[in-house]
């Protein structure tokens, strides 16, 4: 469970990384029919191991996270929000983190910049669900929306759920930060936002699929193609435990064991259909696709 001090030690620790410039990640991957998808890099968490970490089989744990050349006290992972573009509509697949969550992430205006857009430019954005590095891009520093042309939409029971004045108090003081942030902005678009169901077609070739347990009412998102592609939001979260051991559950996940069965499942079934992924926090871009490995999964990397 990420503690108020952990966030705080974090913050602290990018704060004093070496000024060093980073890569702004932004690069078309993947194309489905007349369907261009761009990752476009919103930089980076800088998150205790603990949080994704803690509570797992130590010995275990320790031995596939070094497969990977990773650390297990301190996790840096990417942020990739995804672009789709289809010739009529120009959609986000989340809004990043914007200024007020940590100071490696909330770099999309830079990203997009890259590929030559601007906010304005964005028809729809679509959020997986209601964390901050997902939510907290969507407003501005005068709390109007980033996206000023964009219609918004998110699932019923997410956007139920932060709106709920009972949040605030049931998540624990680890997450308080979480439900008010998501609150305000949700607030601000209520009374516009669309709200999806699960197996809905929100835009054509787009259908949400509830993935619940990492949020109650985590969204991800299947587009249509000749390869079809999910769009994963965080119901899987990291290209190591995640794969290789589904089951295992991980602090990050409000509901560890709903969270689980969903991994289990969500895995198998995209092993066995070849599906394309695109992962919020996988590496290089986070588009792969999952291939069945001896014990579990594993991540790799291109479709």
């Amino acid at each position: 469970m990420l503690t108020r001090r952990q966030i705080l030690t974090a913050t602290a620790a990018a704060l004093a990384m070496p000024l060093a410039p980073r890569r702004i990640w932004a690069a078309s991957t993947l194309t489905l029919g007349s369907v261009q998808i761009d990752t476009l890099s919103d930089g980076n968490l800088v998150l205790p191991g603990d949080f994704i970490l803690g509570g797992m089989p130590q010995e275990e744990m320790q031995a596939i996270v070094a497969k990977y050349g990773l650390p297990t006290d301190q996790l840096t992972p990417p942020c990739n929000v995804t672009l789709l573009r289809d010739g009529t509509n120009t959609v986000l697949f989340d809004a990043g983190s914007g200024p007020d969550f940590q100071p490696s992430a909330g770099k999309l205006s830079e990203a997009l910049d890259a590929i030559g857009l601007t906010a304005d430019d964005i028809t729809h954005v679509l959020f997986t669900h209601g964390h901050p590095d997902h939510l907290w891009g969507l407003l501005d520093d005068f709390d109007e929306p980033v996206f000023a042309n964009a219609e918004y939409m998110i699932g019923q029971a997410e956007f139920d759920y932060w709106t709920n004045p009972d949040t605030v108090s049931t998540i624990g003081e680890a997450r308080t930060s979480f439900a008010v942030g998501a609150a305000r902005r949700l607030g601000v678009i209520a009374d516009t936002v669309r709200l999806l169901t699960d197996g809905e077609e929100p835009l054509p070739g787009v259908f949400a699929r509830l993935t619940p347990g990492h949020t109650p009412g985590h969204l991800a998102f299947e587009i249509s193609g000749p390869t079809p592609a999910m769009v994963l939001g965080d119901c899987i979260a990291n290209h190591h435990v995640a794969f290789e051991r589904p089951e295992w559950a991980s602090g990050s996940d409000q509901d560890m064991d709903l969270a689980a069965t969903t991994r289990v499942a969500l895995l198998d079934k995209l092993a066995t259909d070849r599906h394309a992924i695109i992962g919020f926090h996988l590496p290089a871009g986070g588009i792969g696709r999952v291939e069945r490995a001896e014990a579990g999964y594993r991540y790799v990397d291109g479709v």
